[in-house]
């Protein structure tokens, strides 16, 4: 994965990402960390939402991090996809040392596992991208 993308990654903190099946539809935001053999994202969340239920049934999930910006010029994002599936325990105590104030929240980790990643960073030009896809 370019450097860039990782970098870019690791100076946020927030993503947003969807998940559907045939009847609905249904995003959220949150809190992540990155992980970069094999990347992927671990997230929290209680096992009692909408999104967990439906990643159960569909486990593809899409979704993004980006510079909000009113520059042109300064405009960075990526656009993801993946698969979603459960943390695993050093997973789930690596972003509970990350975000220590999820503790008493008793959250579920869950993770992405990131198989393709679009990064626009107008920074290098233009609309330049850059692309990772997993094998």
């Amino acid at each position: 994965m370019d450097k860039k993308i990782t970098k870019f990654i690791q100076e946020h903190h927030v993503l947003s990402c969807a998940f559907s099946n045939k009847e609905k539809i249904h995003s959220i935001s949150c809190f992540y960390l990155f992980l970069y053999n094999p990347p992927r994202f671990i997230i929290a969340s209680n096992k009692d939402t909408l999104h967990v239920e439906l990643a159960s049934k569909n486990p593809k999930v899409s979704g993004t991090i980006h510079l909000e910006t009113k520059h042109l010029g300064k405009i960075q994002g990526i656009q993801f996809n993946g698969l979603w599936g459960k943390a695993s325990p050093k997973e789930a105590n690596a972003y509970l040392k990350r975000y220590p104030y999820a503790l008493p929240l008793n959250p579920k980790l869950w993770r992405i596992d990131l198989d393709y990643i679009k990064f626009t960073d107008n920074t290098l030009g233009f609309g330049k991208k850059l692309e990772f896809k997993q094998i």
